[in-house]
């Protein structure tokens, strides 16, 4: 049987072209650094004049000695924690709020106003943690940061904010929020305006009130978008907002370090020490691992409930 080859297309080669620069990018961000995959087990020093491959294959094979080191002095224990149990109210936060949000503003009949919330709301989405560590420490610092200013006004004692460790607790998940919930409340407002309207229509006839067509329309209508957002946002729970937890602490002073300091961060600051390369790699290589692992958990439990929506 002849099989009839097909022809490369006009279309075929501007599609080429127009996915080459993201092909691009991928290939030498994501790929080609996956060969220091095997940074960890080795005792990786740079050979004058061999290069990064040349290095690795002159480096000592040390196995799990570099993942003992992180382990046996229990500092894991706490980047692990705090990488976690903040990325896990994030979650929450980052599903709960968007979407009510979401809602709100799509029930809005005055359109003008709807856009003008939708903006400011937005607007943080656009400012580098850089920017808000500095309107942070305005608010913050303990000599005349605006908090402070208020606090002798009214004759009470004032607060380093940047050494209590209870404040940053709940810093860190609302400013969080505060910068990231324009963004998910976007992209469930246009699911939302992607809904059938002939839903809402016959759900009026029926005598529906707005909660019940919220509960029994808006809601099932962006769970897909939901889930698609939760597990995207679970294949990232070992990484952190470097940016959140190192800028707008001001490079993470000692007195909160046990409740701001993530695995992200941990790298960072060992990265400026004398620590061996192999030492820094092995929190990275957990971290890839664990996501890798967490976000097909995640997936397929998500297909045991609903397989429907299931990813892959």
């Amino acid at each position: 049987m002849h099989v009839r080859k097909k022809k490369w297309t006009r279309d075929d080669t501007e599609l080429t072209l127009l996915a080459a620069p993201t092909s691009l990018w991928y290939l030498i961000f994501c790929y080609l650094p996956m060969f220091g995959v095997v940074l960890p087990f080795l005792s990786f020093k740079i050979v004058p004049g061999a290069g990064f491959f040349g290095s690795i294959l002159r480096s000592e094979f040390v196995g799990l000695k570099n993942f003992a080191y992180l382990f046996r002095g229990g500092q894991i224990w706490i980047l692990l924690r705090n990488t976690i149990g903040y990325n896990i109210v994030f979650i929450i936060l980052g599903i709960v709020v968007p979407v009510t949000l979401a809602i709100i503003i799509s029930m809005l009949r005055n359109q003008r106003g709807a856009k003008a919330y939708q903006t400011m709301m937005f607007f943080p989405h656009f400012l580098s943690w850089v920017v808000v560590s500095y309107f942070v420490y305005a608010f913050l610092n303990a000599q005349n940061g605006i908090v402070v200013s208020m606090q002798k006004a009214a004759g009470v004692a004032t607060s380093n904010f940047y050494r209590e460790p209870n404040f940053w607790i709940f810093a860190f998940p609302l400013l969080n929020l505060w910068k990231g919930v324009g963004n998910g409340m976007v992209v469930y407002l246009a699911a939302i305006t992607g809904i059938d309207g002939s839903l809402y229509e016959a759900a009026v006839i029926d005598g529906a009130t707005k909660p019940q067509q919220v509960r029994y329309i808006t809601l099932p209508s962006l769970k897909p978008m939901m889930i698609m957002m939760f597990i995207l946002s679970v294949g990232r729970i070992f990484y952190s907002d470097f940016g959140l937890f190192y800028q707008v602490t001001q490079g993470i002073p000692r007195s909160i370090y046990n409740v701001s300091a993530t695995i992200d961060t941990f790298v960072y600051q060992s990265l400026r020490s004398s620590m061996p390369y192999g030492m820094i790699a092995a929190p990275t290589f957990i971290q890839s691992v664990a996501c890798c692992v967490t976000i097909l958990l995640a997936n397929a439990l998500i297909r045991r409930i609903d397989p429907d929506n299931a990813l892959i």
